[in-house]
């Protein structure tokens, strides 16, 4: 394989086999340009007062909340990710060795790129604590720079039940998603009805394996096509009936004030969305296909594919650190009231500035991504990875709610750090 990036991604391109959907990984790489430009715009540093601000502009101008039916795209992921997690277990139960290995395998690319990502960020909390920042600003910092690991948490943990799910599919098919999605309805129906909002956190499980069971049907059914209009229709009036009849938010993602939120946890709005998305998705699939046959196009997407954790981890860290330089230069640019006709002209500089420190974020920490593939004798088995999966997700969902500071000596919330860096290495090392 030749040296360098695009030349290494050619020579890949060159001699991926007729057979493989490369609508998959076109989607996968096209979702993630989708989050990070989404997170740039929806934060919106400001001036006020003498202190940066991390706005969220979703709060500030209510008509972006519809912009977040486009911008909100974990049902691709889910779905994408469904597609080929059933693809990967059924290649591996083929092999004794391969099945043993597999939730380790696929921990491995997903975990070990977090830790550089966790380490950095207690070193920045260490030395910002020590010279006298603002506990509350190191810890709105670090909250917004670790957010994305919420949604990394639970893919890990759907991940986990793969070869429950896909045993599961193989028993009732489609009928595995349906009562998944009923399942998601009813939590909803109670949680509403009879104000029991913690039965809501059910539904990380019931609405994204049921998104994630959706990608197990795109793979074996041989006519998806078929259902797309239907898909997109349902979806649509779906939408229709949660927001303007039931009064469900209008926002796809968390908005700062409001009580109820379509994510944390996931209501059936992410359902109805995901509908539309996954109709759309299959309407699409043949055109791309066709268009990926050439060489070019598709050696970007498997570039973009061998890089997309890099990218997803650390492009809130770019932002962040073009935020920090513009303070330190005085507040240059943080002045305009976010959601100002000013204030989005310079929105193509500012998402450039985030990508020229992306770029090097990513080139430098890139390794760690590719180097994440081990040899199968030094991996563990299921329960040693399962194991590793929830220590790893424990202190995930730690930093995800709170960040990485303390008010302790070091300023750093150790445990959550500690739990990340041992669940990582029980996940992805063999012990037993």
């Amino acid at each position: 394989m030749p040296k360098g990036l695009m030349a290494a991604a050619r020579w890949a391109a060159e001699r991926t086999p007729e057979n493989r959907n490369r609508a998959v990984d076109f989607y996968r790489a096209v979702a993630i340009m989708f989050v990070v430009l989404g997170h740039w715009l929806l934060v919106a540093a400001v001036m006020r007062n003498g202190k940066v601000d991390l706005a969220i502009l979703l709060a500030e101008q209510r008509w972006t909340q519809y912009a977040t039916w486009l911008f909100q795209v974990m049902p691709v992921f889910f779905f994408v990710g469904g597609f080929s997690n059933s693809l990967s277990w059924a290649s591996a139960q083929r092999d004794a060795e391969k099945t043993r290995v597999w939730a380790a395998t696929r921990l491995t690319r997903l975990l070990k790129p977090t830790v550089p990502l966790v380490l950095v960020w207690a070193v920045l909390a260490f030395i910002a604590h020590k010279i006298g920042v603002s506990p509350d600003l190191i810890a709105a910092a670090s909250q917004a720079a670790l957010v994305p690991i919420w949604f990394l948490a639970v893919y890990i943990m759907i991940t986990m039940v793969v070869p429950v799910t896909a045993a599961l599919w193989d028993r009732i098919g489609i009928v595995s998603v349906v009562l998944l999605a009923l399942g998601a309805i009813a939590v909803d129906t109670i949680a509403f009805r009879y104000d029991q909002q913690w039965l809501r956190w059910s539904n990380y499980g019931f609405v994204w394996l049921a998104v994630h069971q959706f990608g197990y049907w795109w793979r074996v059914t041989a006519r998806p096509k078929t259902w797309a209009l239907a898909l997109i229709a349902l979806g649509v009036v779906w939408l229709y009936v949660l927001i303007a009849q039931l009064g469900f938010p209008v926002g796809m993602v968390s908005v700062p004030g409001e009580e109820i939120s379509n994510t944390r946890p996931p209501t059936t709005a992410m359902l109805a969305i995901g509908s539309t998305q996954i109709g759309l998705i299959i309407l699409l699939t043949e055109p791309v296909s066709k268009w990926l046959k050439n060489t070019r196009p598709w050696a970007w997407v498997i570039m973009l594919n061998q890089m997309i954790m890099s990218v997803y981890l650390w492009h809130i860290t770019a932002m962040i650190g073009v935020i920090g330089v513009a303070v330190w230069a005085g507040g240059v640019g943080l002045e305009l009231a976010p959601g100002s006709g000013l204030w989005w002209a310079l929105r193509p500089i500012w998402v450039g500035l985030y990508v020229l420190l992306l770029i090097p974020l990513v080139l430098i920490f890139l390794r760690f991504e590719a180097g994440s593939r081990a040899v199968s004798e030094k991996l563990p088995g299921p329960l040693q990875a399962l194991l590793g999966a929830l220590v790893t997700c424990a202190g995930l969902v730690m930093m995800a709610l709170s960040g990485i500071g303390a008010d302790n000596p070091l300023g750093v919330n150790w445990i959550a750090v500690g739990l990340v860096v041992a669940g990582v290495g029980l996940a992805t090392r063999r012990i037993w």
